[in-house]
């Protein structure tokens, strides 16, 4: 996600206007808009999310989603928007019907942040540390450009990972891998 800009407080009845500002997070009651992700970080968001649903769907473990908004279970009001997320199906059964609501009320296993030029290394921390805090096991931290992921198994153990490594679901997602040459472009040869 991006560089935020508050906008306006909102209130307890009052739920923000989507045809106003659909691309919102909602931060110590504050309706939080947020610049648009850059193309190849959507790009990649796409690709994970799709390898990850693929896998969820034929293991019958899950879904993968895009830029939902989750209000996450925190003692502070958070609602905060991953780029991807992986919801399982022992959280959210899939033949249970979806809130017409703006917030989802499911907490996902695993949430990744795809990383935009505009993005500050403080907000991605606050919302790995708030994502853990809330519950959810596994977080990645995505940088197309530098074509590597940080895999976050707790808020203090980090391990990344670039393009010639194998990415696994970890304890959320069994037996999932995933080469990332297959996630990340081919880089450009450098001029002779």
């Amino acid at each position: 996600m991006s560089t935020a800009e508050i906008l306006r407080p909102i209130t307890q009845l009052e739920a923000p206007d989507p045809a106003d500002h659909d691309h919102y997070e909602i931060v110590d009651g504050f309706h939080v808009e947020l610049p648009p992700m850059s193309t190849d970080s959507q790009a990649l968001a796409s690709r994970l999310s799709r390898h990850l649903s693929n896998f969820g769907v034929q293991a019958n473990l899950g879904e993968s989603y895009i830029e939902i908004l989750f209000k996450l279970p925190l003692p502070v009001n958070r609602n905060r928007r991953p780029d991807v997320a992986f919801v399982p199906y022992t959280r959210w059964p899939l033949d249970r019907p979806f809130p017409s609501t703006n917030g989802w009320d499911v907490l996902p296993d695993l949430c990744v942040e795809v990383v935009s030029p505009t993005d500050m290394v403080d907000e991605i921390m606050d919302k790995v540390r708030e994502y853990f805090q809330a519950g959810v096991r596994l977080v990645w931290v995505c940088y197309p450009r530098h074509q590597v992921i940080h895999v976050h198994d707790s808020l203090t153990t980090v391990r990344g990972q670039g393009r010639s490594d194998t990415l696994d679901g970890g304890v959320v997602l069994p037996g999932f891998q995933l080469a990332l040459a297959e996630l990340f472009p081919v880089p450009p040869t450098p001029p002779a």
